[in-house]
């Protein structure tokens, strides 16, 4: 298929120049190559390793470290060292993917930034493990932010490296597959492991382990000789800004997966003391949680994979966003007006739902709008920056929403609105169907 062919399929080669450079590029560039079962299971199970490392944490042990180091103030101090750990994520997902990018070695440009970022996310998190004071957490919750998204980062941007266009609704199904199980996997090493720290050594040795397979299968692309211009840093750092007005499909993606994110980072950040102050769950807490993730991944997993290939078949993409997208915000209503363990399970159930088509098709319209495809890894570290800056933002406004202005009900309808708005502004999106 030719770049003209490519856009007309899209609507046209107007259309196409107006959202991104990159439109069409795919098979244009030599990606024709099926990826293969055996490339997307290890490439899935390497991200399911960096949402283990994520997100037992997130969802149990930080609050449970803060709750022990500060028992008075643990929504705050949770709030401080996930704001901070979120902040270096912002930044480091995109300056690694920039230069994986730039990355010339033997094995290929994303490789050793799967091998480094798995390596430095088990050390922070054996670092947690042993924190003696909230200091030390804060630092070691950032170490792992910083060496996961190193990983995060090559493996997002080798799914336009390898595969091309029309199977990418399907890879971004197994990648939601992954997600979910990942969350699903972290959750349950922290609720069953025994204790903060082992549920912290737990999720560090699966996280390893998980990249084993996709660095020994050892492929990879690399830079077309004279591809990439000499080095400086003045235009190492310009390059991180992306003109809205030239790439304005681009902007329209960015500010449609933030506005999810905030939406979703607002719903789950405070989701086990949901249980505990306002469902008042009347069992374990943790187990609440990881009930509700599993019943999640439940739904999730039967969704994810089909609405990916689904969204393949038929040229589409912004339908499948525009309506997930609602339907997480249904649910999220849902936990706002239904505040018991019965509202709760049924809430989990819909957003399963809505976050398995919304993970995998959102994640193919955005490699369909990338500016550039000599910079993949950056132009998608950017994109990422949509998914971190909510993580600083949802405690800034979660916390005062909590405590001074009315509870969890209206933070989960302030949530919902949220999510809203970034569905409809889907439809801004003009050069993908």
């Amino acid at each position: 298929m030719t770049p003209e062919a490519g856009a007309e399929a899209w609507g046209g080669p107007a259309k196409a120049a107006r959202g991104s450079a990159e439109a069409g590029f795919g098979p244009a560039e030599g990606v024709e190559r099926e990826p293969g079962g055996r490339w997307v299971g290890a490439l899935s199970l390497a991200n399911l390793g960096v949402w283990v490392g994520w997100f037992g944490p997130l969802q149990l042990l930080l609050a449970r470290q803060a709750e022990h180091f500060t028992p008075d103030h643990k929504a705050s101090t949770l709030a401080v060292v996930t704001g901070l750990g979120a902040a270096v994520s912002m930044v480091a997902n995109p300056v690694f993917g920039a230069l994986s990018d730039r990355t010339t070695a033997r094995v290929g440009r994303r490789i050793p930034w799967v091998v480094a970022g798995g390596t430095g996310g088990a050390l922070g998190l054996l670092l947690l493990a042993w924190a003696p004071d909230v200091a030390v957490m804060a630092a070691g919750w950032c170490l792992v932010q910083l060496a996961l998204n190193a990983s995060f980062a090559a493996l997002t941007a080798a799914v336009p490296d390898q595969v091309p266009h029309r199977r990418r609704g399907m890879v971004g199904g197994w990648l939601g597959v992954s997600q979910v199980a990942g969350i699903l996997v972290g959750t349950a090493l922290a609720t069953v492991a025994g204790g903060i720290a082992a549920g912290y050594v737990a999720c560090a040795a699966f996280s390893l382990l998980a990249i084993v397979p996709y660095v020994l299968m050892r492929r990879d692309t690399s830079p077309a000789p004279g591809s990439q211009p000499a080095f400086t840093w003045r235009e190492f750092v310009r390059g991180f800004w992306i003109d809205p007005r030239r790439f304005p499909d681009f902007g329209w993606a960015w500010l449609t997966r933030f506005l999810m994110n905030l939406s979703y980072s607002i719903s789950t950040m405070y989701l086990l003391y949901y249980l505990t102050d306002a469902v008042h769950y009347a069992g374990d807490a943790d187990t609440g949680v990881l009930i509700l993730t599993a019943l999640d991944a439940v739904t999730l997993l039967g969704t994810v994979v089909i609405s990916g290939v689904w969204s393949d078949r038929t040229g589409r993409r912004k339908v499948f966003v525009v309506w997930s997208g609602l339907v997480i915000s249904a649910a999220t209503l849902l936990l706002a007006v239904w505040q018991t363990w019965t509202g709760a399970v049924v809430a989990s159930l819909v957003l399963g739902v809505g976050y398995g088509v919304y993970t995998s098709v959102d994640f193919a319209l955005l490699t369909d709008v990338l500016p550039s495809a000599a910079d993949r890894g950056r132009d998608l570290g950017v994109i990422n920056i949509a998914n971190a800056l909510p993580q600083v933002l949802a405690p800034v406004v979660a916390a005062p929403v909590v405590t001074h202005l009315g509870g969890y009900g209206v933070l989960y309808t302030l949530a919902g609105a949220i999510g809203v708005s970034g569905s409809v502004l889907v439809g801004r999106i003009r050069s993908v169907r």
